[in-house]
Parts: structure tokens; C-alpha cells; sequence
């Protein structure tokens, strides 16, 4: 037998013996009764007892100790309150469990800790009907999910999700974007961080002695523990990981001054909106600029990210100081018009074509990907057990084909785990249940009177509680059945934890929490919806009464599908440019005609609308390396740079693109395209 097995049957067998003697028991008598101890000698008894207790508390499960005689490990006694191995009953509505399903059916597949989600709702729906088990819902859809994004990913971010619950440093082959260089790092891993549809690794780096953002596409080759020692490190217990989530690309790295913006009032409520979190806003004074508008204040550590975040304002922009960073916005005004008049000057291609240097690019979201975190097999076996007792208590048998599709496992899993379960026992003799795959496809399950223990939901361990709200946090307040806020916080008092403290955390990408509440209610509720609506393509503002279908999201965020009656045709609104919106009294019957998820495998996905121009766009040889993630990369130059395409619609989208880059990248043709670029920066120049 497998040690990872015999493990298993101890710590299960310990549980189930410490529940069923509901009295503290000595170290001598676990010994004797437990299945899996009797035969080691003291020594190994007091390791591998050591060991199993460590593994069970990391997993939330705290086995309660008593020490009579200091000092003395035999007198001992040892005991497993209820309430630190079952999860406290959590009451859901209705329309909380509509929710949960709806997100299981969105992530199954194609989110990276789909699998301890499914069993997480399994434990948290006890007792009530299963999510697992409602109907598809169509008034959401997703472009972008938190995904591995490819086999190589899924198996890093599986290495590192390890890594961080056994506490075990990393080592690793990275490749560094400022310089450009390969090397490697050896990493205490505290934190995994879901932004901008990639996965980043927070932790201590050995070489710089401090606290480093990793991005996992960076990383090359596999990742490696660096000792044999059960654990490495502890996280340091002052160590908030809301910090490195609400950092701006302009933040990352130690901040080198305060940039002042002043914002123009037409946009101001947009500003504060997504971007207040990251600095303050206050009324612009006289000489500063127009009555409504405001001045940003914002610590920035990357002078060329703030900058070029200013530039992708264009005239509702300017910055006010400090001078050396207003000098640096000049230089690449000035840049970006010398190459949109005469230049770039544009080198040969190169001899022989170069690799990419990053293999992880654009949105990180590979579809279907083998699974790229799989739960403890600890807790499959717990929730295996407790379906199994559950319907052996009914006197039901059960499909295997059904077990193995709730628990997302083969029939070869399902029956070494129905063995494995076979040999856990209470002690002296007596096991918890037996069960065994019938010729019929069915399961018979006979459980002992004391299998009770496992009839009740088991705490959440760290793994499934984290998959439940990184998949709340990431589309809960977009379930058009009500926002899932209630469910999380009902979890996070169940567990008397939040879980992001445990590994994982989804950064939201803006602030749209409130108008995706009111746009979820008015799908749901099939009611008409007004909204005012900032195009900014063409900078004009316009109200419009529409009936919404679905929320979808996409590279550039959240939309709401919707048909607009006065252009008789489906639209789609993003809500960060939605400044208000009102549900009408008035109901609206869907039309058959609308299919309002019919587009999320295209430009969602791809960011390029059907009709769309191509552009094709040099870059210069020192922002090459970021934009070969983000690009498709037609050409590279013997000097480095690159030549990527751009797939438009409209122009000035594609001249706010490339002011975004600011000075780094020039349009080659269309020719229109670049007037339009040059333009735009010399009226920005002289502003």
C-alpha cells in the first residue's frame, strides 16, 4: 500500500476513533486502537502521530490536547471536539443556491480550483437542495475566468497552491521584464493573486530579502521545493495580502513620489470610481483648472506606467507636477509625434527568428485545461464518505456514474477510494462503513451506527474554502439571480475566517460593484433599464432604455448585453462607462430572436469586434518584451523591437491604444491611423 494511503487511513481512522470515543484518550491508547499505529514502535508512533496531527491542523482541523504532567507526551490526552471537524449548519435562500450553482456552471472546467469548489458547495448545501443539481442559467457569461491558462501554468500554480499550505520554500527559473534576464529564485510563497486575467505569486525572495510580485506565465521550467523539510518558513503574521490586490500598474515597486492629475469634471465620476482607491481626489483650485474638475493624487513608483496612464486620457488629462515627471510626459509627446512624422526608423528583420520571451501571454485563459488544482485527496474521501453514509442511512444505492460526476473523479478513483474508506475504523475492530460498486452500476453502502460522525458536512479545508470565495469574489456580485455578498459573508462567519488570508485572492478590476447590482436585478427581474452612458470613443454622453439579457465580461471588463429598441438591434454596454442607471417599472418579454451569450467566444476573448481594421504598429526594442505577451507579434527586428497587430473598429480607440504606450510604440499603416495618432499628440503637447 501507497504511503500517501496508509496515511490517509490513519488520519481518517483517527478522526473517526477520537469522534466515537467522545472522551479524552492517551497517546498509549491511539496506539493500540487506531488502524495504521499499532504496528510501529514508539518511536515511529510519536513521529508519524506528530506528523498526522500537524498535516489535520493545517488542514482546520485542531485536535484538542491536555497536559496533565508537564513535560510528559504519554499523559497526554487527546480529544476532537465536534465543532473543530464539522461545519456549523449555514442557512441559504433560495436564490443564494441559484447563485452558487450559477457560478459552479460558469467556472466548472475552465477556473483553476474548479474541482475543491465543487466540493466546497457539496458541504456548505447540506441538507438543502444542491446547487450541483439546479438548472443552466443564460444571463451570464464568461470571456475571461480565472483559469490557468495552458498544462505548464496549471502545473506551476498546482506546485505553488501546495507550496503555500505545507509552508515549503520554492525555487525557481524567472524571467525579469525590466531587464530582460533569466535567473533564479528561491521563494518563501505567501500569497496567490488572480489580476487582469493572470495569476501573480506574492512572496519573500531570498535574493532581495523582501516581499516580490512573481506573474506565472514568467516562470520557466518547474518549480521545485528547495529542502526536504516538512515545513520552511512562517508567514509573517503581519503580512496583509489586500496590499499587493490594491496596488495600480503604476504603484508596483517602492513608490518614488506623488503624482498630481488634474481630471476633467466630464470624467471625474469615473476616476473616483476605479481609480480613487489608489490616491485621493480634491476640488481642482481656481488656477488649476474649471470648476468641476479635480485634482488626482497618486504615489506612483514607475514613472513611464503613470505616465502612460495619463497620456490614455487624453485632453480630459494633464499633469500638474512633479516637474521631473511633467518633463518625462513632454519628452514622450514629443516622442511619439517624431515617430508618427518621420520615423521609426525601422530595423531588418531579424536573421533568425527570435522566441518569445514570455510564454503565458494575452488573457491567461486556456478553455478546458486539465484541472490545475485538485483538492487534498483528504477531503474527497471525507465528502465520499458522507454521501455514501448519507444513502446508506435511506437505504438508497447510488449510481457510481453520479458519485464520480459530483466529485469530478474516474471509476478507478471511486474504487480506491471506496477501498481506502473500507479500512477506516474506529478502533478494535470496528469500521466506519463498507462499500462496494455493485454489477449493476450502483453502490451498496452499509454504515456503522458511529458513521454518523461523517454524516454531517466536515469543515471546509483550506483549499475548498478558498475555491468558494475566489469564485464569489470573482463574479459574485454578477449573478443576475442577486449578488452572492450574503453568501460570502454567511461562509466567512461559518469558517470565523475570511480565506483570502489562506493563499488566494481575485483583485477586482475596477469599482462597478453597485451598478452590477442594479443591472443583475433588472435581468433578472426582466425589467427595462435606463441608463446614461459615456461613449468614450466619441467623448458624447447619451441616455438610453433598454432591455438587458446578460452580464458578460471580457479583457476590458464587464458588460451588459442588452437589445437597445431604438437602434432595433443587441448592444453592449460596459458598466465602468455606465454613470447611472435606473430599473423602470415596466417589464419587457424576451424577444426568441436574442442570443445574448452568442459573442462570448470572440471578441470577449480576443478584444477584436467583428469588422475590425488591422494596424500594424512598431515597438520599440525596450517595451518589446511586454507587448510579445499581450500581442501577435507579425515581425521581429534585428534591433529588438517588434512588429505586433492591432485589430480596430474605430480609430480613435486605436489612437488611445498606442498614446498608451507612450513614445514606445508607433502605427507603420494604416496611413490614417497614423495622422490620427500624430494629431492627437500634438494637440496634447500644446494643451
Amino acid at each position: 500500500m501507497a504511503k500517501d494511503t496508509e496515511k490517509l487511513i490513519r488520519q481518517l481512522s483517527l478522526i473517526s476513533y477520537l469522534m466515537a470515543e467522545r472522551r479524552p484518550v492517551t497517546a498509549p491508547e491511539i496506539r493500540r486502537d487506531v488502524e495504521g499505529y499499532s504496528a510501529m514502535n514508539e518511536d515511529a508512533f510519536a513521529r508519524r502521530f506528530y506528523a498526522d496531527r500537524s498535516e489535520l491542523e493545517a488542514l482546520g482541523i485542531q485536535l484538542s490536547v491536555d497536559k496533565p504532567v508537564e513535560g510528559l507526551a504519554e499523559q497526554e490526552n487527546y480529544s476532537l471536539p465536534p465543532e473543530n471537524f464539522h461545519l456549523p449548519a449555514i442557512e441559504f435562500t433560495n436564490e443564494e443556491l441559484a447563485g452558487l450553482h450559477t457560478a459552479l456552471s460558469l467556472l466548472d472546467g475552465e477556473f483553476a480550483y474548479a474541482e475543491p469548489l465543487r466540493l466546497a458547495l457539496q458541504q456548505i448545501s447540506w441538507g438543502q437542495p444542491s446547487p450541483l443539481d439546479a438548472p443552466e442559467q443564460r444571463s451570464i457569461a464568461l470571456g475571461i475566468t480565472a483559469s490557468a491558462g495552458g498544462h505548464d501554468l496549471s502545473q506551476r500554480l498546482a506546485k505553488i497552491e501546495t507550496a503555500i499550505f505545507r509552508r515549503k520554500t520554492i525555487v525557481f527559473d524567472y524571467f525579469t521584464m525590466q531587464r530582460g534576464e533569466l535567473g533564479t529564485r528561491r521563494v518563501d510563497p505567501y500569497q496567490l493573486l488572480f489580476q487582469g486575467g493572470q495569476f501573480y505569486l506574492v512572496g519573500r525572495s531570498h535574493e532581495r530579502d523582501a516581499i516580490r510580485v512573481f506573474r506565472l506565465s514568467r516562470i520557466r521550467g518547474k518549480v521545485a521545493y528547495a529542502s526536504k523539510a516538512e515545513h520552511d518558513f512562517q508567514r509573517p503574521a503581519d503580512f496583509d495580502p489586500r496590499v499587493y490586490a490594491n496596488r495600480i500598474q503604476w504603484q508596483f515597486g517602492d513608490p518614488i513620489g506623488t503624482a498630481e492629475v488634474l481630471i476633467a469634471g466630464r470624467i471625474a465620476w469615473q476616476i473616483e470610481r476605479h481609480f480613487g482607491r489608489h490616491g485621493e481626489l480634491r476640488p481642482a483650485a481656481p488656477h488649476e483648472g474649471e470648476a468641476d474638475d479635480r485634482v488626482f493624487a497618486t504615489a506612483y513608483a514607475d514613472a513611464r506606467q503613470l505616465v502612460a496612464w495619463v497620456l490614455g486620457l487624453g485632453e480630459h488629462a494633464r499633469l500638474l507636477g512633479p516637474p521631473e515627471l511633467v518633463r518625462e510626459l513632454d519628452d514622450r509627446l514629443a516622442l511619439l509625434v517624431e515617430r508618427h512624422t518621420d520615423g521609426p526608423e525601422v530595423a531588418p528583420p531579424a536573421a533568425n527568428e527570435r522566441s518569445a520571451e514570455s510564454n503565458g501571454g494575452g488573457s491567461g485563459n486556456g478553455r478546458r485545461d486539465a484541472a490545475a488544482i485538485r483538492p487534498e485527496r483528504f477531503a474527497r474521501l471525507v465528502t465520499l464518505a458522507s454521501i455514501l453514509i448519507t444513502a446508506g442511512h435511506a437505504g438508497e444505492r447510488i449510481p457510481a456514474a453520479e458519485v464520480c460526476e459530483r466529485l469530478q473523479i474516474s471509476e478507478q478513483e471511486l474504487q480506491e477510494d471506496i477501498g481506502v474508506l473500507n479500512v477506516v475504523n474506529f478502533g478494535a475492530g470496528s469500521y466506519v462503513l463498507y462499500a462496494e460498486v455493485l454489477d449493476d452500476g450502483t453502490i451498496m453502502a452499509d454504515p456503522e451506527a458511529y458513521g454518523d460522525s461523517f454524516a454531517r458536512p466536515a469543515r471546509l479545508l483550506p483549499v475548498e474554502a478558498k475555491a468558494l470565495i475566489a469564485a464569489i469574489d470573482l463574479i459574485g456580485d454578477y449573478i443576475p439571480e442577486g449578488s452572492l455578498a450574503s453568501v460570502r459573508e454567511k461562509v466567512v462567519a461559518a469558517l470565523g475566517e475570511d480565506p483570502i488570508r489562506e493563499g488566494l485572492q481575485v483583485a477586482s478590476a475596477g469599482d462597478d460593484h453597485e451598478i452590477a447590482r442594479t443591472v443583475s436585478t433588472a435581468v433578472h427581474e426582466r425589467r427595462l433599464l435606463r441608463i446614461e452612458y459615456y461613449k468614450e470613443n466619441e467623448d458624447v454622453f447619451s441616455e438610453r432604455t433598454v432591455e438587458p439579457y446578460a452580464l458578460i465580461n471580457g479583457r476590458e471588463g464587464w458588460y451588459v448585453a442588452a437589445y437597445d429598441p431604438a437602434r432595433a438591434g443587441v448592444r453592449h454596454f460596459r458598466l465602468d462607462r455606465i454613470k447611472q442607471a435606473t430599473i423602470e417599472r415596466e417589464r419587457f418579454e424576451p424577444r426568441p430572436e436574442v442570443d445574448p451569450s452568442r459573442d462570448v467566444e470572440g471578441w470577449p476573448r480576443t478584444g477584436e469586434v467583428e469588422a475590425s481594421r488591422r494596424a500594424r504598429v512598431w515597438i520599440s526594442p525596450e517595451r518589446a518584451r511586454w507587448l510579445r505577451e499581450e500581442r501577435s507579434v507579425v515581425e521581429e527586428l534585428a534591433d529588438g523591437a517588434i512588429v505586433v497587430e492591432f485589430g480596430f473598429k474605430g480609430i480613435d480607440w486605436l489612437v488611445r491604444e498606442v498614446l498608451k504606450e507612450a513614445g514606445d510604440a508607433a502605427v507603420l499603416e494604416p496611413e490614417d491611423a497614423r495622422d490620427a495618432v500624430r494629431a492627437a499628440a500634438a494637440r496634447l503637447a500644446h494643451a
